[in-house]
């Protein structure tokens, strides 16, 4: 697995919580990625274990998909 670090690691953190976002919104039903998004939400936790800086990059993905905070 390719190791990541800095700014790079900065920009895979909030790229795979975009991705999780955009999948959780998707409408149920067969095209819907449910084994993506199971296996993006381990590799997240993974990563950022603790739920706290989850919570911010979570936050910060939904800031890029909406435009502004809700």
């Amino acid at each position: 697995m390719a190791e990541f670090e800095g700014r790079d690691l900065h920009l895979v953190k909030k790229a795979l919580c975009i991705g999780i976002l955009t999948i959780e919104s998707q409408e149920d039903g067969p095209f819907k990625a449910e084994s993506d998004l199971t296996d993006m939400k381990a590799l997240a936790d993974g990563l950022m274990p603790g739920g706290v800086e989850l919570h911010h990059y979570m936050r910060s993905a939904h800031i890029a998909l909406i435009g502004r905070p809700d």
